[in-house]
């Protein structure tokens, strides 16, 4: 390659090589410097800016894109992050994480607009990312969320299952998939999986008390008490102070035991009221409470 024809620059804080290198890809590559800069500072208004210059001056170079990208994604602007990421993926199709940041933007779009269309849009760039890349556990978990949401409940089985496989320390994938299983009465798959998830998943507080929380809802239908209550007090030793509906749901349960557990049973209840039954949370309790109310005068008697 004659030198005429290629030059060395930094790029984002790495060293690389333009091909072509006229004035206006020195020039891009010098405006989204300055971008990352604004954006590191938190202006992000004006690294969009420098971006959006960027872009134009050099249409072609997709890592700008991203950069632009990801700046609309702080801002969480999403149909702007997902028609950005659509140039970006056509400038460079072979890249999977555009896809998948493409996709995500749109889930996030179809969550506000609850469009059936909306869905079906967010399904492609899922697609196309697992096509650019099988082992991206992300891709799976997303396209799943999507075949939910389009009355595809094999489909969402299967790709939350391929997302575990390929990420099985990643504790935020059990819970969803064994939540699908209990609403299709499948409880002895949703065991499983939480079981599984509890072993293997990387020690993650809020991920591992939504296992245990449905492990107790398994443990419910399956009318095994004494599991039950064990997964309750896992669940609430993990999360119970921010959740303050498993104070409410351990309580009860050993209000019910037979015999019941009364001491533990007041001191749990009381501390849901303490909790939940004041306040702007009152409303959100209110059913709860007034059963956390009947359950404590018939525990503490007259």
């Amino acid at each position: 390659m004659k030198l005429s024809t290629l030059c060395v620059m930094m790029f984002f804080g790495f060293v690389v090589a333009l091909s072509g290198c006229g004035r206006e890809k020195i020039e891009a590559v010098n405006l989204a410097n300055e971008g990352t800069l604004l954006k590191k500072q938190g202006a992000y208004d004006a690294a969009i800016d420098k971006y959006e210059a960027a872009t134009q001056l050099d249409p072609s170079n997709h890592e700008i894109i991203y950069m632009l990208a990801t700046t609309y994604r702080k801002k969480e602007e999403w149909e702007k992050v997902a028609s950005t990421l659509a140039r970006a993926t056509q400038a460079a199709p072979q890249y999977a994480n555009y896809h998948y940041e493409r996709g995500y933007a749109l889930v996030q779009v179809a969550s506000k607009s609850k469009q059936r269309s909306a869905w079906e849009e967010a399904k492609e760039p899922l697609v196309k990312c697992i096509e650019a890349d099988t082992r991206f556990a992300h891709c799976y978990f997303e396209l799943a969320l999507v075949e939910l949401f389009l009355d595809n409940e094999q489909g969402a089985l299967e790709n939350y299952t391929k997302a575990i496989q390929h990420a099985p320390n990643e504790g935020s994938f059990y819970a969803p998939l064994a939540d699908l299983y209990i609403r299709l009465d499948y409880f002895d798959q949703a065991k499983g999986v939480l079981e599984q998830g509890v072993k293997f998943a990387a020690d993650e507080s809020k991920a591992k008390f939504n296992m245990y929380v449905l492990l107790a809802s398994v443990a419910q239908f399956q009318n095994d008490m004494p599991s039950m209550v064990k997964a309750l007090e896992t669940a609430n030793e993990l999360g119970g102070k921010d959740n303050p509906e498993i104070l409410f749901n351990l309580g009860s349960t050993y209000a019910v035991l037979n015999p019941p557990k009364k001491s533990q049973a007041i001191q749990m209840l009381k501390k849901f009221q303490a909790q939940a039954c004041k306040g702007g949370s009152a409303q959100k309790y209110r059913e709860q409470c007034e059963q956390a109310i009947a359950l404590l005068v018939k525990l503490e008697g007259p």
